[in-house]
Parts: C-alpha cells; sequence; structure tokens
C-alpha cells in the first residue's frame, strides 16, 4: 500500500504557477514539478475542499489549470472532528489565530490518517520549531501526526 499524502495548495500552486522571479520561490517550483514527475507516484496522493477553494481563487486560467491538475486526486471532507482539532491548534497558539487555514489543513490530514502533509508553507506548517509542537497537539487529542514535509523531503534517495 502507498503512503497517503495530503497536499496543500502551496504544492499545485507551485507545480503550475507562472515561474516565480524570486529565485527560492522558482527553485520551490521546479523542485515540486520535478517530484511531480518523478516521485508522486510513489505515493497515494488527496487534497481536501479546502485546497479546492484556495486553488479556485485568483486568475481565472490558472485556478483553471490548477483545479484540472488534481481532478482526479480524492477529496478529503471536513467533519466534526477537523475544526475541533484546528482550533486546539489555534487556542494553543501554534498557528495564528489569523491562519485559521493552515490549522484546517494540519486537522484534515491528521484526522484522515494521512502518512505526509507535503506543503511549502514554510512558516505556520512545515516549520522545523512547530513540527514538535504539532505533534504534541495531534497527540494529546489522540492522533498520530502526519510527517509535514517539503515535496524537496520526499524526494527519496
Amino acid at each position: 500500500m502507498k503512503p497517503k499524502v495530503y497536499l496543500e495548495t502551496t504544492v499545485i500552486s507551485y507545480l503550475v504557477g507562472r515561474l516565480s522571479r524570486d529565485l527560492i520561490i522558482a527553485a520551490h517550483q521546479e523542485l515540486t514539478r520535478e517530484w511531480w514527475e518523478s516521485r508522486s507516484n510513489k505515493f497515494a496522493p488527496f487534497v481536501s475542499y479546502l485546497v479546492i477553494q484556495e486553488l479556485s481563487q485568483g486568475d481565472r486560467q490558472i485556478a483553471r489549470d490548477r483545479l484540472q491538475r488534481i481532478e482526479k486526486i480524492p477529496v478529503l471532507g471536513i467533519n466534526e472532528k477537523v475544526p475541533v482539532l484546528a482550533q486546539r491548534l489555534i487556542d494553543k497558539k501554534i498557528v495564528p489565530r489569523k491562519s485559521v487555514e493552515d490549522a484546517l489543513h494540519i486537522a484534515i490530514a491528521t484526522v484522515h490518517g494521512m502518512d505526509f502533509l507535503v506543503t511549502w508553507n514554510c512558516k505556520h506548517i512545515a516549520n522545523a520549531e512547530m513540527r514538535h509542537k504539532i505533534s504534541m497537539v495531534c497527540f494529546d487529542q489522540g492522533y498520530e501526526p502526519p510527517v509535514i514535509c517539503t515535496p524537496e523531503e520526499l524526494m527519496g534517495e
């Protein structure tokens, strides 16, 4: 059975978006494309309705391209457990109140038992200083947290 991976919005945005002039973002875009082409088939991908909502925003053509890229990927719902865990992450000040979507991404991946949460959001999600705190809240709530990482960290050997 393939490991289950939750693809947070930034991964698809970097995969489909126009090449950035920012060198770091451009490198992340290239790494994402490389991961998608060479490694994504090693995983069972999932997105959520929140990802679909976020990908639908902005330039219409790019939004359409982003949504087309994920049209065959299973979609995880937001059940009654997701907002409870997300609120706990906010109450513990692990995720800022203004970034509720980030808390929801973590909660969706956790509640649905994903093995990995893949993101380029290194401010509130794939943040080395936050990973332990996120894991502790998940464990305290009775969940096994996913491994939170960037596509670069899932490049294999």
